[in-house]
């Protein structure tokens, strides 16, 4: 698969992380040593570090599958679209993961 990147330790040049001037919530850039440059806004972070944080806490849980969905009733002070989990079983998500990896 062409679209599928994978990025390491090595590849990255450096990570910049902060609440830049003007703005209420956090910017993650990532600079790769390939001079490609990837920003994160803080929900996309935060979920990702949800994600991660469930599976290697749960005594169970392997995988999760987060989905983008608009949400129209949310708390205040949450971005309107969120990373959210889905019903999907886990080895569905561990299969899925592995066809992408072997490609």
């Amino acid at each position: 698969m062409e679209n599928i990147f994978i990025i390491r330790n090595r590849d990255v040049k450096r990570v910049l992380m902060g609440v830049p001037k003007g703005h209420k919530h956090h910017r993650c850039v990532i600079e790769l040593k390939d001079g490609k440059i990837l920003i994160f806004h803080e929900a996309t972070i935060a979920n990702i570090v949800r994600a991660y944080i469930t599976i290697e806490t749960h005594p169970q849980k392997r995988a999760v599958e987060l989905f983008c969905k608009e949400l129209k009733d949310k708390k205040p002070g949450f971005a309107t679209y969120q990373l959210l989990e889905t019903e999907k079983s886990e080895n569905e998500i561990l299969e899925e993961l592995e066809k992408i990896l072997v490609n």
